[in-house]
């Protein structure tokens, strides 16, 4: 159980989860996380400490991408060494600019206005009042991470194996339902720790009980909608 202030975002717990998971000798093989947790930073992170996180890491949101028009960044082949790009219409970069975005390492590449502008796709590629195409990368190591993650999240593989998160999500409901957690009670991080600790003991204690018990919990659970549009139609 790991509680923050409520201002602070999920990817900024990710690491000192698993550090302290580390330091009990508790570091998973797998990490199941939801959206929330990951970046191409912490997925190449956990891997050099033995930790595969399986998680579904943000797609690629660029205009092109979300159209299904022009060339999304994908479609651009890399050449680490030389410090190129080439675009699908066979145009190499022009500049390779290291920078520093938002606390994190990138690359800005920059091609030719005059490529861009004599290329026939120039309109669909980009909408720069400058007329040329810019590319933001992350360094090798997190770019290929990214990538090989999108492609891999698409696969049916893939699908089948994060959906054992699913077991997650129906703890974290229960706990709810059981405890009321998602209100707190006292003020003050301390004392809201605590509660979360406490929570997450009952919670413990009734799957064990259910366990020992041979009472599995139930799977078929229906919400009040589905119950009141059942009444309705009998």
């Amino acid at each position: 159980m790991h509680t923050t202030d409520a201002t602070v975002p999920d990817v900024k717990a990710t690491t000192g989860i698993q550090q302290r998971l580390a330091e009990r000798n508790l570091a998973p093989g797998e990490h199941y996380l939801d959206a929330g947790y990951p970046s191409a930073d912490l997925v190449t992170a956990a891997a050099k400490n033995g930790i595969t996180m399986i998680t579904p890491l943000m797609a690629d949101h660029s205009p092109q991408a979300k159209a299904g028009a022009g060339y999304a960044k994908g479609e651009f082949r890399i050449d680490w060494k030389s410090r190129t790009v080439c675009c699908p219409e066979g145009s190499t970069s022009i500049g390779w600019h290291p920078v520093t975005q938002h606390g994190h390492d990138a690359i800005v590449v920059e091609f030719d206005r005059w490529d861009c502008r004599a290329c026939p796709a120039q309109k669909r590629c980009t909408t720069s009042a400058r007329g040329s195409r810019m590319l933001t990368l992350r360094p090798k190591e997190a770019h290929d991470t990214l990538t090989r993650a999108r492609t891999e999240q698409k696969t049916k593989t893939w699908k089948d194996t994060y959906a054992l998160r699913a077991g997650i999500e129906g703890t974290i409901n229960q706990t709810l339902d059981v405890t009321g957690l998602r209100r707190a009670r006292y003020r003050g991080l301390p004392k809201v720790r605590l509660q979360h600790a406490f929570s997450a003991t009952a919670i413990n204690v009734v799957r064990l009980d259910a366990y020992w018990t041979d009472h599995p919990l139930g799977r078929q659970r229906t919400s009040h909608l589905e119950r009141l549009a059942y009444q309705l139609t009998t």
